[in-house]
């Protein structure tokens, strides 16, 4: 009895439904519902001779032909008269697709060194990646470094799980962050060229595979804390840093003022600031720690901006047609060098092996944990850390802005206390 459209929708318990003459209609355990071709073809190997006369052999096949959504009946009705053609005149169907794949695999890997093909996984995916090419640049970089000079002019398919390893092992203790970065991206690379028909067989960078053949990453990687001078030197530093000319003084002060990282201030543009009601409001795409609750749209970072944080704002200089709040001023509409207070802060003003820019984010955690009674969530809220817990954050509505206003508003007067300036 053939299977009706009625009862293909209605199947959905996990079991096979025949429509007859070798077509069925499977539904996995998730409801997926796919159609597949059961035939006997003969099979030499188990040929027996019973009672003296030779007895053929067969051995039962199922062949996929795809899901219900890609194929209807009539055309898997269709197929199954062809296979069914291919079987009576001695053609085992599935044989004849994997040889068919083969000669596919062989004609699309001519040429297809492992660089190749990163570099067109890169340019399929980035478009899903984060505005800014923050990611891109990221992949690209550590890439060409690091594995590219290793395996890059080599043929996707000639890589096995031995080069691969021999490409990690040296760093994955050398500079384990990366490394540990590193890992998920050649697995992604390498499943993009198994599915494009680039290669075959296993994937060499199967990530939960190769962890058991590396050292446990918590064991090689101990985290470096930032170098940061203590909260009470700050005001000082700001004092000394008021009496510099240039941009990059001023993005650093804004930047304490803020506190935030170098990627969010440099980037920072001139539609993202409301001077009137002094709020700087940094789209979700910019920052590194993605807002996020059960269900939701990632959410903007919204900076209370202190009277002095403003004043900053409308002195720094303008250039026509760069909409960067902290120009270069050595490039043309282009914004600050993600190095220029770091440049700054070190070899201007002496504090290398002292501080670094990243730093002054901890001296505000601290000074708002001792010096300060403002609740802990506030203090990591101005520092844009939210809860990872997806069910904690679906349930927080709210940013705390007018909360924080009055914190960011005491910091900004604090590190102001010895400077002429207010």
């Amino acid at each position: 009895m053939r299977l009706t459209k009625k009862e293909i929708e209605r199947a959905n318990k996990r079991r096979r439904y025949s429509d007859g003459r070798g077509l069925f209609l499977s539904v996995s355990a998730n409801g997926r519902k796919t159609w597949s071709f059961c035939y006997r073809f003969p099979d030499p190997a188990k040929d027996t001779v019973k009672s003296g006369k030779p007895k053929k052999g067969y051995r039962e096949r199922e062949m996929s032909l795809g899901s219900i959504d890609f194929m209807d009946i009539d055309d898997a009705r269709d197929r199954c008269v062809e296979l069914r053609r291919m079987v009576r005149q001695g053609t085992d169907p599935m044989e004849e697709r994997d040889r068919e794949t083969r000669h596919v695999i062989r004609q699309r890997r001519d040429g297809s060194t492992f660089k190749q093909v990163a570099d067109r996984y890169i340019d399929v995916k980035k478009a899903e990646w984060d505005a800014g090419g923050a990611s891109e640049q990221s992949w690209r970089g550590s890439l060409a470094k690091h594995v590219f000079p290793v395996i890059g002019d080599t043929p996707v398919d000639r890589i096995d799980r031995a080069d691969v390893l021999d490409l990690l092992l040296p760093l994955w203790t050398k500079v384990p962050v990366t490394a540990t970065r590193l890992l998920p991206r050649l697995d992604l690379i390498f499943s993009y060229a198994i599915e494009e028909g680039l290669r075959s067989g296993n994937n060499p960078a199967d990530r939960d595979s190769l962890r058991k053949s590396l050292p446990k990453a918590s064991k090689v990687h101990r985290p470096k804390r930032h170098k940061a001078m203590t909260y009470d030197e700050v005001p000082e530093f700001v004092a000394k840093l008021r009496e510099r000319q240039g941009v990059a003084p001023q993005a650093l002060e804004f930047l304490i003022l803020t506190a935030l990282r170098t990627s969010e201030v440099i980037g920072a543009t001139w539609d993202e600031i409301d001077l009137e009601k002094g709020i700087w409001t940094i789209p979700a795409e910019r920052m590194k720690i993605k807002r996020s609750g059960n269900g939701e749209e990632r959410m903007a970072h919204r900076v209370p901006l202190s009277p002095r944080a403003l004043a900053i704002l409308k002195a720094v200089p303008h250039e026509d047609g760069n909409p960067h709040v902290f120009i270069s001023r050595t490039k043309a509409r282009n914004g600050l060098s993600n190095m220029a207070m770091l440049d700054l802060l070190k070899n201007d003003m002496g504090y290398a092996g002292k501080a670094t820019v990243h730093g002054f984010r901890s001296a505000f955690r601290t000074w708002a944990a001792e010096a300060t009674n403002y609740p802990d969530q506030l203090a990591e809220f101005a520092l844009a850390h939210y809860d990872d817990d997806e069910t904690v954050a679906a349930y927080r509505r709210t940013d705390l802005f007018e909360k924080r206003q009055p914190l960011m508003a005491d910091w900004a007067a604090f590190v102001s206390s010895k400077s002429n300036a207010a």
